[in-house]
């Protein structure tokens, strides 16, 4: 199995997104004392929503054909339709078979489009997302589930401007759970970890699921700047392997999958990039792992 990687100091996509690391304003941001001050306000969930509304108006069909040329998204992939703003855009729906999920049904697929790094959850539920350490029970706010996953798997799917924005479930399963935490919006990007502990404090929402071949499982959809909306379709009921589970408006984010221990094998390669402090390249459906 053939992947790509991107080391984590020169991370390089194969298009300059909008609101990418290197852009002088999101240096601005983050690496000045008026940028952090300015930064402070533009977090909030109400600016975040203010900017979901304007791209979610006719007018903002103006940004679509430069984003296209800006990310080099081959347009061919998705189906062909008109669309009524750039968020109807940005969470376009691909053409049937462009994502399939393995035969093998014990295969570990991708939830999502994006960069991944696989961490082994340590006893005390800490885990390390580049260069910081993180705790389970912040990040889920709920220390008895937390500690269900020590010494488990935990997953990082960072998705950048050009990825497909929809994502799904990797399983056959049944909602036990589901959450919503508010949060401030900072960017998911690496230049943001210098100075927040980005996954705790973003906005988010997780799914408990009991799957048919992973066993218990959690799967963390995190917004990032200007992606105040994350949708998810279903919060109960019993779920199917490969249906779409939901989709982020505009902007970069995170979709993070947690696993106890010994439920699932992560593919060698991806494992050997992350202690090499580099991320896969992987799209949604591909195999990624599978069931221990």
């Amino acid at each position: 199995m053939e992947f790509s990687v991107i080391s984590e100091e020169k991370i390089t996509f194969r298009a300059v997104p909008i609101l990418d690391e290197n852009k002088a304003s999101i240096k601005f941001l983050y690496n000045t004392v008026f940028g952090r001050i300015l930064l402070k306000v533009i977090i909030k969930t109400t600016v975040s929503k203010l900017a979901g509304f304007i791209l979610g108006s006719p007018v903002s069909r103006v940004f679509i054909k430069r984003f296209i040329t800006q990310n080099g998204i081959k347009m061919d992939a998705y189906r062909n339709v008109n669309y009524s703003s750039f968020n109807d855009f940005f969470t376009r729906e691909i053409k049937e078979g462009y994502r399939p999920f393995p035969a093998d049904i014990g295969s570990l697929a991708s939830p999502c489009d994006g960069k991944l790094t696989a961490y082994p959850i340590s006893p005390d539920s800490v885990f390390r997302i580049k260069h910081s350490s993180y705790s389970i029970k912040d990040l889920l706010q709920d220390k008895s589930l937390a500690d269900k996953y020590s010494g488990g798997t935990c997953l990082v799917f960072r998705l950048s401007p050009d990825d497909y924005h929809r994502y799904c479930f990797i399983d056959d399963a049944e909602i036990l759970k589901h959450r919503y935490i508010k949060g401030v919006l900072h960017t998911v990007r690496p230049i943001a970890y210098q100075y927040h502990t980005v996954f705790c404090q973003n906005s988010r929402e997780y799914t408990v699921m009991q799957t048919k071949h992973f066993g218990r499982i959690v799967q963390i959809e995190v917004g990032a700047l200007f992606v105040g909306k994350i949708s998810n379709h279903k919060k109960s009921s019993i779920v199917l392997r490969g249906e779409e589970k939901g989709m982020f408006k505009f902007g970069g984010s995170t979709i993070i999958l947690l696993f106890v221990e010994n439920a699932v094998t992560v593919d060698g390669k991806i494992m050997k990039n992350t202690a090499l402090n580099r991320e896969t390249i992987v799209r949604m459906g591909e195999k990624i792992g599978e069931c221990s």
